[in-house]
């Protein structure tokens, strides 16, 4: 009989919070003040991603113009790396100005690492 009641018991609290959280509504958001700008970061870390991925490609695939490109291309890549952190630092201090300039260099060299990595050799 004393099973029974912690058994029951049990199940009642389980349906109780179960129940409970069936009728709650989403979370509330956070709205973060530097929101936008973290997506401003979140973009350009995805065109660096973007960019290694087509350099990997070209690079494993052999068809790399030259070595001298290829050495460029790694350049424009790490810079590109190396400014997303400083944009990432940009973000979080809500400068916003040094941000856009920031993801500005980055899209640069990240658009000149994906032209040279698709120049192919002759």
């Amino acid at each position: 009989m004393r099973k029974d009641k912690t058994l029951l018991g049990g199940i009642a609290l389980i349906a109780m919070f179960g129940a409970s959280s069936l009728f709650a509504g989403p979370m509330d958001q956070v709205n973060h003040p530097h929101k936008d700008m973290a997506q401003l970061v979140h973009e350009a870390e995805h065109d660096v991603d973007q960019a290694w991925e087509v350099y990997h490609r070209a690079a494993l695939g052999g068809t790399v113009a030259s070595p001298a490109l290829q050495a460029e291309i790694e350049d424009h890549l790490h810079e590109a790396r190396t400014l997303v952190t400083q944009a990432r630092e940009a973000a979080e201090q809500g400068d916003r100005e040094l941000l856009e300039h920031l993801v500005g260099h980055v899209r640069t060299h990240t658009v000149q690492a994906i032209e040279g990595s698709q120049e192919r050799k002759k």
